[in-house]
């Protein structure tokens, strides 16, 4: 991204974006250019099968690594450094001790579906339409409320802690910022609390009824601040000799929004990562969709909220990981563009990526992932390429239906992540869903998102427009492909899907 501030700019941002693979350090200038970054990745732990916990410890040691790191190579910045500010993976919880900070039992991921048996029997119990109706989202699992029930009812011991205030619950972003605080700042924002299922997204504040039907103590939950609100201060573990303020706290999907200037109703984006999200803003009124996608809160700004239409699914980046990890397909996510584009098409091969359920539209969270179409003649790259195709199709399935509930042509949507530099899926994307697509030339979106969110807070931006009118660098693919190949294609993946479903 260009830097329009020239070499009057002074002023440095240091970003943390705490996902779900690893924790970035980002250095940004108030200009939004990217000056370094580094990442420091952590364990993924699967005590069973559809389970995923992270040692939040870890996470914690590995946000101080990252930025030792990066201030190590970038040592002027310490002298320029305005605030540090925070985006997060949305839907990870964590309990953890008053006292010390420390986690009192793993982070429970938002890919887990621990809950599922829960979400099941409230659902069957006739809670989903209030709850809906409340929080703008769908009792699943993929949000943390029923997930916490489970911990609950298996650690009655943290249950106890939790009510006697010895114990806390956050999300990812709580929790970082009670550890780099020193406990001093319990606090998250609202796009993080609204993704609990305990948060009510017309009044901006927890539930209590909620907190009753999932068991949760309201009083373990933090207090909720605007994303450009201040969030205390700290010196990251004794690094800093000065203490640096916590400006701009946004969850990773809406920060990436953010970023990409979608300040306007209407204006839409898909974040790429080890899942993926699309958001559609939809303005300062809160909507429902008929057709599988949540209401979230896009942000709060000065107490000002604005909404979106979203729709998940759950896993994009992870899938590709899946071939290199576990299957042994590629060595490196690279190969993949190069494997896609030595053939022609899959040969007919559906890769459907259900492998922790699907989300949006099907929320099936029982279903799992299935290779369909296979022959004899089905190779290595005939996979890879579905594999590819296949987080496309899916990406088609949620954009189909945002148009359709809000009402909108929607002419092109922004994409970002780091599956914008893989130009096979990009102009794929564009093919199937016959859609251009702008895909951010910064894969680190969500760090900038919150960057400008902690900008805005200092008051060195004076508003969203003042954001909207610096550079926004961005390659656009248009559609290339016939619209009856394209239809043809996503044909064959519902019918893929169908089979799944069906199993």
């Amino acid at each position: 991204m260009d830097n329009t501030l020239g070499a009057s700019v002074l002023k440095t941002i240091l970003a943390i974006d705490q996902s779900t693979s690893a924790t970035k350090a980002i250095l940004f200038n108030e200009g939004g250019e990217l000056l370094d970054k580094t990442a420091v990745p952590h364990a993924q732990l699967y005590p069973q099968p559809g389970w995923v916990e992270h040692d939040a410890a870890e996470i914690y040691r590995h946000t101080l690594q990252a930025a030792a790191d990066l201030l190590a190579r970038n040592p002027a910045a310490a002298d320029t450094l305005v605030c540090l500010s925070l985006t997060n993976q949305r839907e990870t919880i964590v309990v953890f001790d008053k006292a010390s900070g420390e986690p009192l039992h793993n982070a429970i991921v938002w890919q887990c579906r621990r809950g599922g048996a829960i979400c099941a029997e409230l659902e069957a119990a006739g809670h989903g339409a209030w709850v809906r109706q409340r929080t703008g989202l769908k009792i699943d699992t993929y949000f943390p409320a029923s997930k916490l029930t489970w911990l609950l009812e298996q650690r009655p011991d943290l249950r106890q802690k939790l009510l006697t205030g010895e114990a806390l619950i956050g999300t990812m972003d709580t929790y970082l910022i009670y550890r780099l605080t020193h406990g001093r700042t319990f606090a998250t924002d609202h796009t993080n609390a609204s993704r609990t299922l305990l948060f009510d997204i017309h009044q901006l504040a927890w539930d209590a009824e909620l907190c009753q039907l999932f068991g949760v103590p309201p009083t373990a939950l933090a207090e909720v601040r605007d994303s450009n609100a201040c969030f205390g201060e700290t010196d990251l573990g004794g690094l800093l000799a000065r203490p640096l303020p916590i400006v701009g706290v946004m969850g990773d999907s809406q920060a990436a929004l953010f970023a990409q200037r979608c300040f306007t109703p209407g204006s839409a984006k898909v974040t790429f990562g080890t899942g993926s999200s699309l958001l559609l803003n939809i303005g300062p009124q809160v909507a429902y969709s008929d057709n599988g996608l949540v209401t979230a809160v896009a942000w709060v700004l000065n107490g000002e909220p604005t909404y979106a239409l979203e729709g998940i699914t759950n896993f994009t980046g992870a899938t590709i990981a899946w071939l290199r990890d576990q299957l042994g397909l590629i060595q490196t996510v690279a190969e993949t563009e190069g494997l896609a584009t030595a053939v022609p098409d899959t040969g007919g091969v559906y890769l459907v990526p259900a492998f922790v359920g699907l989300s949006a539209p099907y929320w099936q969270p029982q279903a799992r992932a299935a290779i369909v179409g296979l022959t004899p003649s089905s190779a290595k790259a005939h996979v890879v390429r579905a594999a590819l195709e296949g987080i496309a199709y899916t990406i088609r399935d949620v954009l189909d239906l945002m148009a359709q509930d809000a009402g909108l042509v929607l002419q092109h949507a922004h994409a970002d992540g780091g599956a914008g530099s893989n130009h096979f899926l990009m102009q794929f994307v564009a093919d199937v869903t016959q859609r251009p697509l702008r895909a951010a030339n910064l894969p680190e979106l969500s760090a900038l998102g919150a960057a400008f969110a902690g900008a805005l807070g200092l008051g060195i931006y004076g508003s969203t427009m003042a954001i909207a009118q610096l550079p926004h660098g961005y390659v656009e693919f248009t559609p290339l492909m016939e619209t009856a190949v394209a239809e043809a294609l996503y044909a064959g993946w519902r019918r893929a899907v169908r089979q799944v479903l069906a199993g």
